[in-house]
């Protein structure tokens, strides 16, 4: 991609007040339209939403973007439906131990509430507080139950099973980190307490060792910051077998909405790991190697993220897709999501530029100006092409608001229209949210606002 180095956040002022009006819409339609009944809206399929998948990982990004639109809007309207919405959906999402998604449905609505509320936005109140401290104490220790244990250290599990380590559920470890800031002494057989933050952090050297490459000789397709969806391992003697994918086209191919659940998840990390108390993880290796791994990973997807999309920063669906060869020197110029090859994923653009920001804000506090900008102008750069046509859904029956997104290709889920070879113009929850929260991000910045953490309501 071409960076744009001239490029500040408050050149982005316009677009962010005409993106926030258009996300109040969208909110609205949908809790007009949406029929519940159907179960959480997870994608569009000609602009209206829908739902189809294996688990329900996406109904906080839901009612999440409705918390979002608060901050940024201050409409109370919307925050009374986020509020009641969470009381009445979210229970079963803390208790769900079937899934690896914690850190996306609780950790955005019980987790953005109370960073509410402790920040003075909403008013004070002591059992609120505690309701939704309860809710993410017992979602980050369910979230920890998912345990698979290996040769020096372990991991949560995805839903395939013990054997699967998905590169998407670093993520998560915000559950782990929330409920272990909170507090919260999670116990199993014998009344035996399980470290949450051993957990958290060995999950993320897990995924940094096994999901994330560097160029090191693991294999023929190893080149610096490559990640694989899936990593596999042998639960019997804790050995790593090989790299797999579910939604991505192959093992050895990287998908780019993995990879950019990688580049946000790491980042965030290391700014938490900055907070962190150093006798804390010194029984975990230190401090310093910690943050080493965490840095390490963090700039190698950037860095494969920047040179492997194209000029205008959104990716598309996978580095590996077969009907890229027909496209000729696609990186060069910008994305195209009318081609009749391969489709784009701006979800992936909207999750990775927060990457790209995060990374670069916690280079440039750590003193390391130049290479912090560099990533930092890169985020605003994916952005600003993402606040503009042909991005974001202006129609106004167009239950979406991101457009472009894609679900599963290798299934083929996604909503082909008349007329199109290949998926295009719909729109998904976790796309919609995470353009909603890294505009919030930006938007905070430029208001010179708390820099907005998952966490930093929660630091003592």
């Amino acid at each position: 991609m071409k960076t744009d180095y001239s490029l500040k956040p408050e050149d982005l002022v316009k677009q962010l007040n005409s993106f926030w009006e258009l996300s109040g819409r969208k909110i609205e339609l949908i809790e007009q339209s949406y029929d519940e009944s159907k179960g959480s809206p997870v994608f569009t399929a000609g602009g209206q939403y829908t739902t189809r998948g294996w688990t329900e990982w996406t109904q906080g990004f839901q009612f999440g973007s409705a918390i979002l639109q608060y901050d940024a809007s201050g409409d109370e309207r919307i925050l009374a439906y986020a509020r009641r919405k969470t009381i009445e959906k979210m229970a079963p999402h803390v208790s769900h131990t079937g899934v690896h998604d914690h850190g996306f449905n609780n950790v955005s609505t019980y987790g953005n509430l109370l960073r509410l509320m402790n920040e003075g936005k909403i008013p004070f109140n002591e059992w609120e507080k505690e309701f939704y401290t309860l809710a993410l104490k017992i979602s980050g220790a369910v979230q920890a139950s998912r345990w698979t244990p290996v040769r020096d250290g372990g991991f949560i599990h995805s839903f395939n099973g013990a054997h699967s380590l998905f590169v998407d559920t670093i993520r998560s470890c915000r559950s782990l980190v929330v409920s272990h800031l909170l507090g919260h002494v999670f116990q199993g057989e014998g009344d035996k307490s399980i470290n949450l933050l051993e957990r958290a952090i060995n999950h993320i050297k897990a995924t940094a060792t096994w999901s994330v490459y560097y160029g090191e000789g693991r294999d023929i397709y190893d080149v610096w910051g490559r990640t694989a969806h899936e990593s596999i391992f042998n639960v019997r003697d804790g050995n790593y077998r090989c790299p797999g994918t579910q939604q991505g086209y192959s093992g050895f191919s990287t998908w780019t909405r993995g990879l950019a659940w990688a580049m946000c998840g790491f980042a965030e990390q290391l700014e938490w790991l900055d907070t962190a108390r150093d006798n804390d993880l010194d029984a975990l290796g230190g401090k310093e190697v910690i943050s080493g791994i965490m840095l390490k990973a963090a700039r190698a997807t950037c860095d494969f993220y920047i040179d492997n999309t194209p000029s205008d920063g959104v990716p598309y669906w996978d580095t590996g897709a077969p009907g890229l060869v027909k496209m000729g020197d696609y990186l060069s110029r910008p994305s195209d999501p009318y081609n009749s090859y391969e489709p784009v994923d701006s979800s992936a653009a909207a999750i990775g530029s927060q990457g790209l920001l995060r990374l670069g804000h916690y280079l440039i506090m750590k003193g390391n100006t130049g290479e912090g900008e560099k990533y930092f102008r890169a985020g605003l750069t994916v952005i600003r092409t993402l606040l503009r046509e042909p991005y974001l859904s202006f129609d106004p029956s167009h239950q979406g608001l991101l457009l472009h997104s894609v679900y599963h290709r290798p299934n083929g889920w996604d909503h082909v229209a008349g007329g199109s070879l290949i998926p295009n113009s719909e729109s998904s929850m976790w796309g919609d949210y995470h353009i909603r929260e890294v505009c919030l991000y930006i938007q905070r910045i430029v208001n010179n606002e708390s820099y907005y953490t998952y966490f930093n309501h929660l630091l003592k």
